[in-house]
């Protein structure tokens, strides 16, 4: 092909060329504009000093609900660990000074009330009846010299002063023996012992320590032939009853409505996974613990397989259904700014306004309403977050 007739097909092919591009960006620009959403009139609403809020765009996607009163069967979780139960348990030490003769009770071992758990060899003992066989011998002889002055006064052969003297050396006397007495019954001696004559009586240094209660030797610091002195700090034996323990927990503020003595729960630990062990609230507590907000709660739990241990964490579940009837609403209708809890209340057509509430847990979707909303008012329970971003400033 000469150059000619090249040239020629080119620029008869260029209006051609022109059509096509033209065609293609007009194409392109329908498709922006399609892909643009329809500004709305109403767009231009937002919230009012007041903090009320007209949603636009998302008025569609936002749904309310009435707040209703809901007594359906509810659960609270708080958080403790297994302790002895109260009254279940006893640290035993030693009254006395002396040396350990003889270890009866081991560690892990069941005793029953009154059982000798070690024996101890005390010079207390031996100085505690030798001061009760003196002041009996002068109880005697005060009593003696009383009666002998109280005839020679009746007689007329005694001044006043002087039987009163008898008199004061007598109760002087009743009470050096009693003392001595409740000296030597501070060391378990057994008073039908002493009720026999001086003569008859069968008391040693020996020293029998015995358990309080029945249960188990669950801590044991002692051996034979060590010392012990007269500190009840120095715990010898602990026994505790097993069969029953108690659920220490921690029950925040505003979830100090929910609970109360009697209530039903149950107690779940790491150690048996889905294993429900039964309790009964026992007491509240009347402090709160400054440090925490928070207040103690006990449950008693049987424990007879003796599965449950003390110290263990566990959590303590209340069924809290029937105690009373209370507000709910979704969790998702609950928004939380600056650490402070709001929802936004419906108010005329399409409007909303942002109140505080205090509120408190009660299952992963919904929550119990403490303060700030009333039965029969409508609240957004779904879309908040769209309200929330539209509104300037709540009250």
């Amino acid at each position: 092909m000469n150059d000619g007739l090249l040239y020629s097909c080119r620029y008869s092919l260029w209006p051609v060329c022109v059509m096509v591009t033209s065609a293609i960006i007009l194409s392109l620009s329908a498709c922006r504009q399609q892909d643009q959403p329809p500004q709305s009139p109403t767009a231009a609403h937002g919230s009012d000093k007041n903090g009320t809020a007209r949603p636009v765009e998302s008025a569609s996607r936002v749904e309310t609900a009435l707040v209703e009163f809901n007594s359906s069967h509810q659960g609270l979780t708080l958080s403790g660990k297994i302790a002895y139960g109260e009254d279940k348990y006893s640290r035993v030490s030693s009254p006395l000074q002396g040396r350990v003769v003889e270890v009866r009770a081991r560690l892990g071992g069941r005793v029953k009330a009154g059982d000798v758990l070690l024996v101890v060899d005390s010079p207390e003992i031996a100085q505690a009846y030798s001061k009760y066989v003196r002041e009996d011998s002068d109880l005697q002889y005060a009593t003696r010299a009383h009666e002998l002055a109280k005839d020679l006064y009746e007689n007329k052969a005694l001044a006043l002063k002087d039987l009163k003297q008898a008199e004061n050396e007598l109760v002087k006397a009743r009470a050096e023996f009693r003392l001595a007495k409740e000296r030597l019954l501070s060391f378990r001696i057994a008073p039908k012992e002493l009720d026999k004559p001086l003569d008859q009586q069968q008391i040693t240094s020996r020293f029998e320590m015995k358990s309080p209660l029945s249960g188990i030797v669950v801590e044991r610091t002692v051996t034979p032939g060590q010392s012990v002195t007269g500190d009840p700090d120095h715990v010898l034996f602990t026994v505790a009853d097993l069969d029953v323990l108690q659920v220490v927990a921690d029950v925040y503020e505003h979830d100090l409505a929910l609970v109360r003595e009697g209530q039903s729960a149950v107690v779940l630990v790491e150690a048996y996974p889905g294993v429900e062990f039964p309790a009964q609230v026992t007491s509240v507590g009347d402090v709160v613990d400054p440090a925490t907000r928070t207040i103690k709660v006990r449950a008693r739990v049987d424990n007879q397989a003796h599965k449950l241990k003390p110290e263990m964490f566990a959590r303590l579940q209340l069924d809290v259904g029937d105690t009373r009837q209370f507000l709910t609403v979704p969790r998702e209708a609950v928004l939380e700014v600056d650490g402070k809890q709001f929802v936004y209340v419906v108010e005329g057509d399409r409007s909303y306004r942002k109140r505080e509430v205090k509120i408190a847990a009660i299952s992963p979707d919904q929550t119990r309403v403490v303060e700030g909303l009333k039965q029969g008012e409508r609240i957004v329970t779904k879309g908040a977050v769209l309200i929330k971003g539209q509104a300037v400033q709540g009250p």
